[in-house]
């Protein structure tokens, strides 16, 4: 486990102190005055070295101002078709807080779909998820716990889960490394639910090419966990998922007010009327197109854990234990091999915000 002295701290926060001004401002938006944490962070990302993490956070503040992410929630997805339709296919939604006071997010990773929507749809769509979590509802459990919360639980199901999801591995690798180069830390821990036997075989041969520090945040659960995710949070905090043996990750099947995934769940709600709301004071004029993002490429190291995952696929299809075919699915290949200090295996990166 890194150990981060106050001493590095110090020493960051000296380098940070020379930047240029229009750095500064962007940087004010990703500490939200938590400054000492937010260095410790990137610290942590960077295994306690004080230069990498600066560079690693210089380059953060850059793709922020060259991106306009700081004013990306003035910006909703709109019309309201596309945007439930995102919803609708890209699973995740905010079900409540623990009883540290740390929120809850629940993500369907085996029923997401992510076919109703171009991929700059969906990266903006998870952008303003992490930008809205940052700056309203982790200040939000903040003033109501009267102690800074500035990370999360993350319940992922694993329901429906299919050789098919290979398909989603470009998309759902460029996701994860903007979250591991730009929002790093935070997540406290990454709890697997509903895991059919695809994603345990695959797990057994994963994990132990995983950093340690990235192992330690994955657990994965009996079922849906329930019993085990009581002792973290109030039954009502759970995401519906998790509330009952076999309810699965369904769209349809529980009302929006259970369903954390559903539109007209309350968080979803609020998270797109603050987006209105900024975008009419920002006078930001409607309709409008995606916004378009720039992300790096995952570094080649994370090929190789791909591909083991690939080779476990075709041995479970090999052995004829699910009915499903694998030669129409191909693994984007295509690798940029520049700012390799950057970057992070496409495989660690899928479990580390």
């Amino acid at each position: 486990m890194v150990n981060i002295t106050p001493e590095s701290v110090r020493q960051f926060e000296a380098l940070m102190d020379q930047v240029e001004e229009p750095l500064k401002k962007t940087f004010a938006n990703v500490h939200q005055g938590n400054l000492s944490g937010t260095l410790t962070r990137f610290l942590k990302a960077r295994d306690g070295n004080v230069l990498k993490a600066h560079r690693m956070l210089l380059d953060c503040l850059n793709w922020r101002i060259q991106n306009n992410i700081d004013e990306i929630l003035t910006k909703p997805i709109t019309p309201r078709d596309r945007y439930s339709a995102v919803r609708d296919s890209q699973l995740i939604g905010m079900s409540g807080y623990s009883k540290q006071g740390l929120p809850v997010f629940g993500i369907g990773v085996g029923l997401s779909t992510f076919d109703k929507a171009s991929v700059n749809y969906y990266v903006q769509s998870h952008i303003q998820l992490n930008e809205y979590r940052d700056r309203v509802v982790f200040p939000t459990a903040t003033k109501k716990h009267g102690r800074h919360i500035g990370n999360c639980l993350k319940i992922l199901d694993m329901t429906g889960l299919r050789f098919s999801a290979l398909n989603h591995l470009k998309l759902l690798t460029i996701i994860a490394t903007i979250d591991d180069l730009n929002y790093p830390e935070k997540t406290e821990t990454y709890y697997i639910v509903n895991a059919p036997y695809i994603f345990s075989a695959c797990w057994k041969v994963v994990k132990p090419l995983l950093q340690e520090r990235t192992r330690r945040k994955v657990q994965v659960l009996q079922g849906c966990g329930t019993d085990e995710l009581l002792e973290l949070m109030d039954y009502a905090s759970l995401p519906h998922f998790c509330k009952r043996e076999g309810s699965g990750s369904s769209r349809h099947s529980n009302t929006g007010d259970e369903n954390c995934f559903a539109l007209d769940h309350t968080f979803h709600q609020e998270m797109y009327d603050f987006m209105k709301q900024q975008s009419s004071s920002s006078r930001q004029l409607e309709p409008q197109g995606s916004v378009h993002v720039n992300f790096p490429q995952p570094d080649p190291e994370g090929s190789n854990i791909v591909r083991t995952i690939e080779t476990e696929f075709q041995k479970l299809e090999g052995q004829n234990s699910l009915p499903c075919h694998l030669d129409s699915l191909k693994i984007n290949g295509d690798r940029d091999c520049r700012n390799r200090d950057r970057q992070r295996s496409s495989c660690k990166v899928l479990l580390k915000n």
